[in-house]
């Protein structure tokens, strides 16, 4: 089985993360660095970062973080692509202070200036970074998006031209989202079209680049392009995809993050690890 967890919230000090992953029962979690709907936050204590890698450490935990939401490396607006650089550099560097080795990164949106371009902006963009960033131990995780409005990442290929555009394309992942995909045309419900989905993965980035799953059901029937969770086993998708996946080998070393509604008592990841933990292995 994966390393199962989830999103956890950084309130209180980035150590108390660990703490509420830990007491969730987390094989692995996820975290925002800083705030995701704002561009800037005021700089993370030193101490505060020390007790998290302390902390991290003593829990055993694989740790990746999720990249702010107003970052558009392929915005048609040079001041939106300016301060997405800034903001992305500031949460590597965020990462790189808590040992946080990867940062899940939406590829952007170019609305009418087309997704060639977008594609350009977004290489161009990710290759500025690294170069000011300069030697860390933290990698970008492009994400699959649902493919609303002019979205980048409808697919792996798409991912996969940002990579193959940028000087250093080792210095990226990818990071795979359940909802996604269905949102975006891939039925994870049929055996063969999962085998098909990881195929292209293998082809392109390679199974080694997966850095991290997300796991999220779908509010809404395949190929609709809304990105809208729901719990495990409550929406479209339902609970034998995601069984084939949890146990696929393949996957057994890769965190595997949900980011389902908590509900109102905040008990839905907990619910949800519950399920995913429940689910045996689909028959061969």
């Amino acid at each position: 089985m994966g390393l199962l967890g989830a999103h956890v919230s950084v309130s209180g000090g980035a150590d108390q993360a660990v703490a509420r992953a830990t007491d969730l029962g987390c094989d692995a979690f996820q975290i925002f660095v800083k705030s995701p709907n704002r561009w800037a936050n005021k700089p993370r204590p030193a101490a505060e970062a020390e007790a998290f890698r302390t902390a991290r450490a003593e829990s055993g935990l694989p740790v990746v973080a999720h990249a702010g939401y107003l970052i558009n490396l392929a915005s048609p607006d040079a001041s939106t692509r300016e301060k997405s650089r800034a903001s992305l550099l500031d949460e590597l560097r965020r990462c790189e202070a808590l040992g946080v080795p990867g940062l899940v990164l939406h590829p952007g949106a170019p609305k009418d200036d087309g997704r060639e371009v977008g594609i350009d902006r977004v290489a161009q963009g990710l290759d500025a970074v690294f170069a000011e960033l300069g030697e860390a131990d933290v990698r970008v995780l492009l994400e699959n998006t649902a493919g609303q409005g002019s979205t980048l990442g409808i697919d792996v290929a798409e991912i996969e031209a940002i990579r193959g555009r940028m000087d250093a394309p080792d210095r990226t992942g990818v990071c795979l989202d359940t909802c996604h995909a269905f949102a975006a045309g891939v039925d994870l419900r049929d055996a063969d079209a999962y085998e098909r989905f990881v195929a292209t993965v293998a082809e392109g980035p390679g199974l080694d680049a997966v850095g991290a799953w997300h796991l999220n059901d779908s509010q809404f029937p395949l190929g609709e392009h809304r990105d809208r969770h729901a719990n495990v086993g409550d929406g479209a998708i339902g609970v034998e995809a995601f069984a084939r996946l949890i146990h696929d080998p393949r996957f057994a070393e890769t965190p595997m993050a949900l980011e389902t509604p908590l509900g109102d008592d905040g008990q839905g990841h907990a619910r949800d690890l519950a399920t995913l933990r429940s689910l045996a292995a689909p028959a061969a």
